[in-house]
């Protein structure tokens, strides 16, 4: 009998299974400062740390609802 050669398949590597995903441009456009501590704590788990830092989130109802929370701070694209 003939020996059959099995042919290793990849898995998508994490970066591109993210980038086929729905994302969204998150921007800081006003200072946390002097905003209740929930909000500030809201900015800081969307991963913003100043003005103008601009980060890539995945669009889930999560990430959805932390901008609507303090979406008067932030400049949404996408």
């Amino acid at each position: 009998m003939a020996e059959e050669k099995k042919v290793a398949t990849k898995k998508p590597t994490a970066k591109k299974v993210a980038a086929k995903k729905n994302t969204v441009s998150v921007t800081l456009v006003k200072s946390f400062y002097g905003r209740l501590p929930s909000h500030r704590a809201t900015i800081t788990g969307l991963g913003l740390k100043r003005i103008n830092h601009t980060v890539e989130l995945l669009d889930t109802p999560e990430v959805r609802g932390m901008i609507n929370k303090v979406s008067y701070l932030l400049k949404v694209e996408g």
